[in-house]
């Protein structure tokens, strides 16, 4: 296990858990869908229960994830999570008081009553998703910071401090820190396409995780919907990527130039990974169709009969799940792998990030790639727990007897 080989397998760690994150945020997106699907107070309850069984793995997903990537990446969690402090900040009281919301809106002594906490659990629904989607955008489209390369070796040697008492290795170049990301076209047109595909997923889940066909032939049209502005805002930034210049490092000497539509490069020279990312677009597709085909009427007949949809009714989840954890996965690789810089500065082109100057030392990694061994085992709780809950499914009658609900 070389160094590099080192680095490489945990950016592929990191893209994987920032494409979990991706996929859990159905919950977010559903929560944007309460007042849209449910047309009874009973039903947006039941739909906040269904969510609510899963919102502390989304959490739970986004705190790993930022853990992964200051013990792999510590100079890229300095410079995103510590100088982008307000961008990580809005996401991070979005997702307290959905945590809140979801804790108080039936709660006896409750004297705002449910909807005002479901319009918070709305909010969250839509900021969270926008706001982490720019975040990731960002890998491609740049951030604005310096990083002052002279203070890591004179921590290393242990030097003075600076006028501040503190050494500061990575700094935001003005005053927004992070927040100026959002006035980038595209992070916006990534990030509301991430917002469009979680409304998708949020949908999909509460067709599988509900018991009511009312929701269930709501959430068939409203698929329509949502996948027209997806996929034109995704299929949008898709061609940008691939004819937009990126930022190649030379490994010999570290040096940061920009290289003409790089991400269509690695692509090529990483051509399984396109392989990927086609089947995730198609299963992601693939998902939304089978459930938009099975839920659908036939004119004057009413709800179609033996269509081959109808074996994978409300099962569509699982496959744009999957599509949309294998495409966020490559995307994210294909902005680490092959010589890239994955988080560019705009202030200072050599200040730019890459899996090798970001990375922790050679021991840290190693030994944290053996601990990494026990990950399996951890999914395979995961997935006893995720089907423990899901056994039974959500019902309306539930929200109206059981006391063991939101």
């Amino acid at each position: 296990m070389t160094l590099l080989f080192l680095q490489q397998y945990w950016w592929l760690l990191v893209s994987l858990l920032g494409a979990l994150l991706v996929f859990m945020m159905f919950v977010q997106g559903g929560n944007s869908l309460i007042f849209s699907l449910g047309a009874t107070d009973v039903q947006r309850r039941a739909l906040t229960n269904s969510t609510g069984r899963k919102w502390e793995l989304t959490f739970t997903t986004l705190v790993t994830f930022g853990g992964a990537a200051f013990a792999a990446f510590p100079l890229f969690y300095s410079t995103s999570f510590g100088s982008a402090y307000w961008l990580w900040m809005l996401i991070l009281v979005t997702f307290v008081v959905q945590a809140v919301s979801y804790e108080f809106q039936h709660k006896q002594g409750n004297l705002l009553g449910a909807r005002p906490f479901q319009f918070c659990l709305q909010l969250n629904g839509i900021l969270g998703p926008l706001l982490i989607g720019a975040a990731v955008a960002t890998f491609f489209e740049g951030s604005n910071f310096v990083v002052q390369k002279d203070n890591l070796t004179l921590m290393a040697d242990g030097g003075g401090l600076l006028s501040g008492g503190s050494l500061v290795i990575s700094a935001w170049a003005n005053a927004s820190h992070g927040l100026d990301a959002l006035l980038c076209p595209w992070v916006l047109v990534f990030g509301f396409a991430v917002v469009f595909l979680t409304r998708i997923l949020g949908i999909l889940y509460f067709m599988n995780n509900v018991e009511d066909e009312d929701i269930r032939s709501r959430g068939s049209v409203r698929l329509v919907g949502q996948t027209v502005p997806f996929l034109i805002l995704f299929v949008a930034y898709l061609v940008h990527l691939m004819l937009k210049d990126g930022y190649a490092y030379d490994p010999a000497t570290g040096v940061i130039a920009v290289e003409p539509m790089k991400y269509l490069h690695n692509l090529i020279a990483l051509w399984p990974l396109a392989i990927v990312l086609v089947a995730g677009i198609a299963l992601v597709l693939f998902g939304i169709v089978v459930e938009i085909l099975a839920g659908s009427p036939m004119p004057g007949v009413g709800k179609r009969k033996d269509c081959f949809a109808d074996r994978y009714a409300n099962k569509g989840i699982w496959f744009a799940g999957t599509g949309t954890v294998l495409t966020v996965l490559v995307l994210l690789l294909i902005a680490g792998w092959n010589n890239t810089a994955f988080y560019p500065s705009t202030a200072d082109l050599q200040a730019s990030l890459t899996i090798e100057n970001a990375s922790s030392s050679e021991f840290t990694l190693r030994t944290m790639a053996w601990v990494s061994l026990f990950i399996p085992f951890v999914l395979a709780y995961i997935t006893y727990a995720w089907r423990a809950l899901d056994r039974k499914k959500v019902t309306t009658d539930e929200m109206e007897h059981s006391h063991h609900t939101y």
